[in-house]
């Protein structure tokens, strides 16, 4: 497996990979923090085959899956941090994202090397709100994307705002303010990790915490990496600056009063119990948005699934995104 990134095409051997009519789809995933794509492995995959089971679907259109790590998570993309060159802040990782998805192009068949019909960005946690200002840059300024149909998302357990109001985002706050402690955060978890060998490390995530193999494999790399601890804690204590009052114009929304289609442009899937969301903010903004924009969909979970579903959680959240996509580009069967 890629540490970089992960990618599942459209099945080579389709009946339409050669049909110049047929639509080609990108469905680009953004992690969320720590932002390794290994995590999402289950879920991504799980997807595909979902996708490749619908043959009705399967007749019009191709979808080709790509997500990627959000920078500075894995050693090798950067050269080592210092305190002149700190690691990658939410404003880097949003023009990363907006740079990769711009640049991405129909892998092969008639239409290869041409934009994609359509790009639906996915994304979890702040990767949702990655995902979302990156549509609302691209709505506000063409130019920045304009071969790029970026069209829609699907946000899971999406952070978008007042995250500081979150038990969790409370607590990542409160150390981000504490004198000394918050700046030096990174070498205290560091000095730590570094008493432990890689195979105790991996025994403890896996036994003790009870991680699946592909979470143990992800966590343990990262953890024993030279800057990913770093990475992720300055990306988060980042995000409880920036991640504060709803930001987004209503023209985002595809509020159209013209317009008679019904199809949903964004789905928001909230956490009934999620330590990353406060639910006062959650029920506001659903209310709000409910009210205003009929091709939003806002879906609170009624399973108890997880914030960090990626862990054990994938195939039933690879389900729901499944029936989504097919209520934005297909038809139920």
């Amino acid at each position: 497996m890629n540490d970089d990134y992960l990618s599942y095409p459209a099945r080579s051997n389709s009946t339409i990979t050669s049909d110049p009519n047929s639509q080609h789809i990108l469905v680009f995933f953004v992690p969320g923090n720590p932002g390794l794509i290994g995590y999402y492995a289950p879920f991504l995959s799980t997807l595909r085959d979902l996708l490749d089971s619908n043959a009705s679907l399967a007749a019009t259109t191709n979808f080709h899956i790509h997500g990627q790590n959000l920078a500075g998570f894995i050693d090798e993309d950067h050269e080592p941090f210092t305190s002149q060159r700190k690691p990658h802040n939410l404003e880097y990782q949003i023009q990363h994202i907006l740079t990769t998805v711009t640049s991405l192009r129909t892998p092969s068949g008639p239409k290869q090397g041409q934009p994609y019909d359509h790009v639906l960005l996915v994304g979890h946690s702040v990767g949702a709100y990655i995902a979302l200002e990156t549509c609302h840059r691209v709505l506000r300024d063409p130019s920045l994307a304009p071969h790029t149909k970026l069209s829609s998302g699907i946000l899971l357990f999406p952070t978008i705002e007042h995250i500081t109001d979150s038990s969790n985002g409370w607590k990542l706050n409160m150390l981000r303010q504490t004198p000394l402690l918050g700046d030096n955060a990174y070498r205290v978890a560091q000095g730590f990790l570094r008493l432990w060998p890689y195979d105790t490390l991996h025994w403890f995530v896996s036994k003790a915490l009870g991680f699946p193999p592909h979470a143990a494999d992800v966590t343990t790399r990262w953890l024993k990496s030279r800057d990913g601890v770093w990475q992720a804690l300055h990306l988060g204590m980042d995000e409880m600056r920036v991640i504060r009052e709803d930001k987004w114009d209503n023209e985002l929304w595809d509020i159209d009063q013209s317009s008679k289609s019904a199809i949903p442009r964004f789905y928001f899937f909230f956490g009934r119990r999620d330590h990353w969301v406060a639910d006062h903010y959650r029920d506001a903004f659903i209310k709000k948005r409910s009210e205003q924009d009929k091709r939003t969909r806002l879906i609170v979970d009624e399973a108890d699934l997880p914030h960090a579903f990626c862990i054990e959680h994938s195939e039933p959240v690879a389900q729901k995104v499944y029936e989504w996509i097919l209520e934005m580009f297909g038809t139920h069967t």
